[in-house]
């Protein structure tokens, strides 16, 4: 989207990610492996004043720059996320999207694949993602909900079921 800054901060992956992040125009930095530590170097290396995290198998809405700025503006509003759409037909996707956006809604608490994004002076204040193994971005936004409100967007992000079709849902 025309205004918007995209960093692709690349893990060290085998395949073209970064050959096609480049040709899309997007600036590609490499650091090691680790998604709060690639998360926190994409956005040192950001000139924006609002960071949205965008997981690779993840695409936003049409809009979604407008909807994020009017999102943050609203006063309480502390950081928010998409709603949960998942890439794919059967009933228990349907049934992990209800759960996801239900969690979200009630207790404030969207994960990465919801494309959270919040005021970067407000992320750098807190110390960005903790570099931990797993679940990076619910600690980020533990604290964050001691902060303010989390908002859920209306319109989704649609994410790739890759992972839940090789793992399973639950």
């Amino acid at each position: 989207q025309p205004g918007v800054e995209v960093i692709v901060a690349d893990g060290g992956s085998q395949d073209q990610t970064v050959a096609l992040a480049s040709a899309a125009g997007a600036q590609v930095i490499t650091v090691a492996a680790g998604r709060g530590s690639q998360q926190n170097a994409g956005a040192r290396a950001a000139q924006g004043r609002i960071l949205l995290f965008l997981h690779a198998d993840t695409i936003l809405p049409k809009g979604f720059a407008a909807q994020v700025c009017e999102t943050l503006a609203r006063p309480g509003i502390v950081a928010g996320g998409f709603r949960l759409a998942i890439g794919a037909r059967g009933w228990r996707f349907r049934v992990l999207e209800h759960c996801a956006n239900w969690r979200t809604g009630w207790f404030g608490l969207p994960y990465g694949d919801q494309a959270l994004f919040l005021p970067a002076a407000r992320f750098q204040a807190m110390g960005g993602f903790k570099e931990i193994a797993l679940l990076e971005d619910l600690e980020l936004v533990c604290r964050l909900r001691k902060m303010g409100r989390i908002a859920l967007l209306t319109t989704p992000a649609l994410t790739s079921p890759r992972r839940w079709q090789r793992l399973g849902v639950v």
